[in-house]
């Protein structure tokens, strides 16, 4: 093999390997971080749950455990964009809207990922405005596209999208974390999702 290829695949070999630990450490943290909370879970515990070896595989990858969290929480945000897209297109605008919405506070109400990482631990690792700003990074714009395409469908009437959009997010936020810190969560989804609804049907055309 010549001397440049062999250099190329070495380094190919090494990047690979790299990028299993990095997933390896955001996979075991996620795991821990769910079961125990951020605040009750060591760097320790998460090396020995990756099975990376010694922190210093930890900290190659990441400047410390709130670097590390905030990977985490980007990752179960895009699982849940992904299990939330409808790529088919197969209803309007308007209702994938509203089944996002709905859907993620129906999530909110018993999935323990989006609970303890994006709504419990979530604000209080990250700090509120950096919770928003990556908040709004991957809610804001799926829902301001789909009120985008609800309005050339004629689902909704002229309005400030912009506007709409953060509206929409905030409360959406808003009615999940009121869910996850109510004492019934479940009474707690049911008055959530009537009042979502009944809003989303004040904006409807």
């Amino acid at each position: 093999m010549p001397e440049g290829q062999d250099l190329t695949t070495r380094a190919s070999r090494i990047a690979r390997r790299s990028e299993a630990t990095r997933a390896a450490l955001v996979a075991a943290a996620r795991r821990l971080f769910v079961e125990k909370g951020y605040f009750s879970t060591g760097t320790e515990e998460i090396v020995a749950e990756a099975g990376v070896g010694t922190r210093g595989a930890l900290y190659h990858h990441f400047a410390d455990k709130q670097t590390l969290f905030q990977a985490v929480f980007e990752d179960v945000e895009e699982d849940l964009l992904a299990t939330a897209a409808d790529p088919s297109g197969s209803t309007g605008a308007f209702a994938r809207l509203q089944a996002g919405l709905v859907g993620f506070l129906d999530a909110a109400a018993v999935s323990r990922e989006i609970q303890q990482v994006l709504l419990v631990d979530g604000p209080a690792v990250l700090g509120w405005q950096q919770w928003r700003a990556l908040e709004e990074r991957y809610g804001l714009g799926a829902i301001r596209a789909l009120l985008d395409q609800a309005l050339a469908e004629g689902a909704i009437a002229a309005q400030p999208l912009d506007a709409l959009a953060h509206i929409l997010l905030a409360a959406v936020d808003e009615a999940a974390l009121y869910i996850a810190n109510s004492p019934h969560p479940p009474s707690a989804h049911d008055e959530a999702v009537g009042t979502m609804q009944r809003l989303l049907n004040g904006i409807s055309a």
